[in-house]
């Protein structure tokens, strides 16, 4: 058969000339590559006119943050496109990049080399051989029924409560710091289930889903491929009392595919730079990424130790520019610390990031969770969190549990998202900064655990030493107050009475967040844990609201803060 079709070829040669020779170079196996420019000339974008290509949030969040719009930001000139797609093979242009002054295009390696010859274009790189596959769709989601009202602070949280707990995000929670008004990009490889999970519908039903982008196949659907993204989402954002409850559950997303889990290579990180670009333009704080690269399906293209020093691989390249942009960015460390790799990936050795380490709910380190120095000796990881039986919703929105340092970076994400909340005149520097001075190796860092494990009321603190929160340690010896569920519809409130304060006589007072009294009861003393909390007659509006409770004999006010829906 090979032959025959040889010798119709060359018939067909003869007979049409150069159309073979054009069929020919169109069957030429097409690759993707990052083409970089010399400059920017004749953009007719401006930085005195940003909000063309900067949303106002965007800009909102650098003018808070003294952050210029510089010339890096301005997008690639389009008179360079222009002259990119007009050379002979049809490069495809994928996307561009503002930070690096580039486009991604698919094309062969000949197209390639006349787009190299353009006066306009400084270098090229392959970025991979083999263009992404089909995606796969998403499992049947199971009905997760309503789990009975949570009794106690802890059965809110469901399986999750250790990994809150252990951070400081149960206290956070109860100072009324959910990730209210804060964004949050999430960065992985699918998010297959996470429109249906009952624990997840809460970010649809409040519209809170800000946008979907899917840059490894195009376009926005993100509901499909693989449940990693799933997973690292429910960390953050479920919210189902009595079952599951992330971090900042009351955070707004968005949801973008930068990881293609068939296969290995650079385009990787040309997804994550692209995702990190549109992030900064639609007003995103905080950047949450549990995904790495050191190796590569081509071995050619794989990084070596030394080149980890956060200004090499494009992905951390990214990573610094959305830092520079005045966003958070978490990633994390890698889980190659048993193994022959030992040391953190791409983007985690990026500089003025948070590299997320692992450690158990007994606060050890995890054996897999890799360890820094970068190259150029900088401690990674930055802070630690847990990673090992972590509770993660499924796609099928059944919890698990399941380590590895991709849950770890989530569940600090929401944290500083809620710490961010909590502090809205820091810059994105100086979150980093404090939640490093809070953490349980502040004084001693080191390449293990990096500066220790996150603690929000520890960080918070420090920062308010005049109104401190109520001190939260890894092992309280008993649950601190609380009102639950929290937040909740119901006219029907709990209070979680301290031990230190069972068996007094207690005067409770509700007020809105303005210290004004709404009303006032005084509780007989008892030895109960919990007891119900009467609520003005007057039905509270949706909102944040405190909760005051002090001894009648005398002693410290503790308060809590709780929310109304």
């Amino acid at each position: 058969m090979k032959k025959l079709l040889g010798s119709a070829a060359v018939l067909l040669a003869s007979l049409l000339g150069g159309a073979t020779a054009a069929r020919a170079q169109a069957a030429a196996p097409l690759a993707r590559y990052f083409v970089y420019f010399r400059d920017k000339a004749g953009t007719p974008y401006t930085v005195s006119q940003p909000q063309a290509y900067l949303s106002a949030r965007a800009l909102a969040r650098r003018s808070r943050q003294g952050i210029a719009v510089r010339p890096r930001d301005l997008p690639v000139s389009p008179t360079y496109l222009a002259q990119v797609r007009a050379v002979s093979g049809s490069p495809q242009v994928v996307f561009t990049s503002r930070w690096l002054n580039g486009a991604v295009l698919t094309c062969d390696a000949a197209t390639l080399a006349r787009v190299q010859q353009l006066p306009a274009v400084r270098s090229a790189q392959l970025l991979s051989q083999v263009l992404p596959q089909s995606p796969a769709g998403a499992p049947a989601v199971v009905p997760t029924p309503p789990p009975p009202a949570p009794t106690t602070p802890r059965a809110t949280y469901g399986k999750a409560y250790a990994q809150n707990q252990l951070i400081g995000a149960v206290a956070m929670h109860n100072a009324g710091y959910r990730g209210e008004d804060m964004q949050i990009a999430i960065f992985d490889a699918g998010f297959p289930g996470a429109d249906q999970i009952t624990a997840l519908q809460n970010i649809q039903t409040q519209s809170r889903l800000a946008s979907t982008r899917n840059f490894v196949d195009g376009g926005r659907r993100v509901f499909l491929r693989n449940g990693h993204g799933t997973a690292c989402l429910s960390l953050i954002g479920g919210e189902l009392p009595g079952y599951y409850v992330g971090t900042a559950p009351r955070a707004t997303f968005h949801l973008c595919i930068t990881e293609d889990v068939d296969s290995e290579s650079p385009m990787e990180e040309a997804n994550w730079l692209a995702a990190a670009e549109y992030a900064d333009s639609a007003g995103v704080d905080v950047i949450s990424s549990s995904l790495g690269y050191t190796t590569f399906d081509d071995p050619t293209l794989s990084y070596t130790y030394a080149q980890l020093n956060g200004r090499t691989a494009l992905a951390s390249q990214a990573a610094l520019g959305a830092a520079r942009a005045g966003m958070v960015v978490v990633n994390s460390a890698g889980n190659d610390g048993s193994n022959n790799w030992h040391y953190i990936g791409v983007p985690a050795d990026a500089d003025s990031i948070i590299t997320v380490g692992a450690v158990d709910s007994l606060r050890n380190h995890a054996g897999f969770s890799s360890y820094g120095p970068t190259a150029d000796g900088r401690i990674k990881p930055t802070l630690s969190a847990m990673g090992v039986a972590s509770a993660v919703l499924a796609p099928t929105g059944v919890a698990v549990r399941g380590n590895g340092t991709s849950y770890a970076c989530p569940e600090l994400a929401g944290l500083v998202a809620g710490f961010w909340q909590a502090n809205p005149t820091l810059t994105a520097q100086q979150v980093i900064q404090a939640l490093t001075n809070g953490a349980s190796q502040a004084r001693s860092p080191d390449n293990t655990l990096g500066y220790g494990i996150v603690n929000f009321v520890a960080a918070y603190n420090l920062l308010h030493p005049s109104a401190p929160l109520a001190a939260a340690g890894p092992a309280p010896a008993g649950p601190p107050l609380a009102v639950f569920p929290n937040p909740s519809h119901s006219a029907e409130l709990l209070l979680a009475v301290p031990p230190g304060l069972r068996g007094q006589v207690l005067r409770v007072r509700v007020l809105d967040v303005r210290g004004a009294l709404l009303g006032e009861q005084v509780l007989p003393a008892s030895p109960a844990a919990t007891v119900p909390l009467r609520l003005p007659a007057r039905p509270l509006a949706p909102g944040t609201y405190l909760c005051a409770v002090q001894p009648v004999a005398g002693g410290t006010p503790q308060t809590v803060r709780f929310v109304r829906q």
